[in-house]
Formats: structure tokens, sequence, C-alpha cells
């Protein structure tokens, strides 16, 4: 069984994407890894050419924007194009992976590989949130995805390449896992947050603007209002978190709150399965 992982990549530097992270967290189990870099101007290149793994092969293009938020699923489908793994693993710049969760994904692949009824592996979702102890599970945040998809030319990235689906566009025949996705495409300095949901704007992925998201810096408001992640990290980001002042502070705080409790004892992955039905703002 051979595993290919793959992702695309665009101004990563300017937008604060933790693309090496993402990387580096899922190479041990890929035997190679294919990175679209599209066009950039703010050293991308440069910072995917310095993690340097054999496995690695990047693929230059040129991005066509005009797409709108289809050119992310269109230059997914590049990227898979150039895989040559019986699975694809495909982690977006900003999803990064537990090393105590690869031993079982790749489990899971050998298990379903000859199995005709499986095409993909589904994921549960952590979606982090101002703070890297904090994370969203309100109405509007999905929580749960495929990510990992048999490579047999059946299987395609779709709208802003936020999941996947057949060719013909029927659902797949996915295998929901225990393992988890660790988004951290919300942790990021206010200003720079603030850019990204700009950009993100501009070529189509989110419809409007609201005041709040107009403004020079992103507010993300009390953070309180939002459950707690107890659970470590993958290692690859302890050196992010550990310079991170809002979620050292923020870290504090809940010491100092939930002292008593043995989620925080032994650092448990605990999620709640609680859904809010409107969407906190």
């Amino acid at each position: 069984m051979k595993i290919s992982g793959t992702t695309i990549v665009r101004n990563a530097v300017k937008y604060g994407y933790p693309v090496v992270e993402a990387v580096r967290s899922v190479l041990p189990i890929c035997d190679e890894y294919i990175i679209n870099v599209g066009d950039s101007s703010d050293g991308t290149l440069e910072l995917i050419k310095s993690i340097k793994d054999p496995k690695i092969k990047i693929v230059e293009r040129v991005w066509n924007m005009s797409a709108g938020k289809e050119v992310l699923s269109d230059e997914t489908n590049f990227a898979i194009s150039q895989c040559k793994g019986d699975w694809v693993l495909y982690n977006q710049t900003d999803e990064v992976l537990h090393e105590r969760d690869l031993p079982g994904i790749k489990e899971y692949m050998k298990r379903y590989l000859n199995d005709p009824k499986v095409n993909a592996l589904q994921f549960r979702w952590v979606h982090f949130y101002g703070s890297f102890f904090r994370y969203r599970i309100d109405a509007g945040w999905f929580q749960k995805q495929v990510r990992v998809i048999k490579n047999n030319g059946l299987c395609r990235s779709h709208d802003d390449a936020w999941g996947f689906r057949h060719q013909d566009g029927t659902s797949l025949k996915s295998v929901k896992t225990p393992f988890f996705i660790y988004h951290y495409g919300w942790v990021h300095d206010p200003q720079i947050m603030a850019s990204k949901i700009k950009n993100a704007f501009a070529i189509g992925y989110c419809p409007k603007l609201n005041e709040k998201e107009k403004k020079p810096a992103y507010d993300y408001g009390d953070l309180s209002r939002f459950p707690v992640f107890f659970g470590t990290h993958p290692a690859v980001m302890n050196h992010l978190i550990g310079k991170h002042a809002l979620s050292q502070q923020d870290w504090q705080t809940i010491v100092a709150q939930y002292w008593w409790n043995p989620l925080l004892w032994f650092r448990v992955r605990y999620k709640t399965g609680r859904r809010v039905k409107e969407k906190i703002i």
C-alpha cells in the first residue's frame, strides 16, 4: 500500500498559514507528498523548499484566480492528479494531524484498501478559534469531513475544496473514523485574521462581509463563551502555541478556573457533542 499526501498553497506567509507544520504532521505515514504552490508574492515557495524532505514534490502553478472560490478545488484536483498512491491524504495548509493518530489512520487505510464499498475516510474536526484552547461547535462549523480518498479517479474536490464527492456529483461512500483534524485557520493575529477574511471575500469564498469583518483588526470577542480544549496539540505546533500571547493568557485563565477538572489534569482530548442552534457572532 502506498500513501500520497497533498496540499495546495499560495501566499501562506502573508496570511499566516502553518503550512510547514501541516505538511510535517502527515509526512511520517506518506510515501510521497505533492505540494501545488501557486504564484505568490511573499516567499511561500522558498518556505516550502525549506522543509527539505525527499518525499516532497513541489509543482509550481499559476492559479486562475478569476475562477473564484472554485480555483481551490481546481488546484486541489490538479494536485491529486499528480499523486501515485493507493490513497490520497489531503490536508489544507491550516489542517494538522496529531502524531498519535497517524498509526490508526494507516490501519484504517489497510483495512479498507480492497473494499469496493469504501472510497473515503471521514475525520472529526476541532475548529480552534482565537485561542489554541478554544473551539467552535456552533451552527455553521462542520464537525466531520472527508480528508482521505482512494486514488481511483472516482473522487473529486468540489466548490472551495471543503470536501469531496464522486465525479458525477453524488456523495462518497465513506467510513467514519475516530481521528481528528486540528483546524487552525481561525487562530491568528487580529490584523492577519482581518486580512485573511477580506482575501477570502475577494475570491468568493464568503458571500459578504459583516461590519465586524470590515475592520482592520478582527475582534474574537469574549473567548470564554466557547468550549475549552483540554487536550494536547500536535507536537509540530508547540513552538507556535508557545509564542501566541492570547493563547497563553487564555490558558492561565483556564487553569485557574478548571484546576479541579480531571480533563485538565490528564490533558484529555475531549470535544463536546452539544451544538448551538444559532451561529455565535
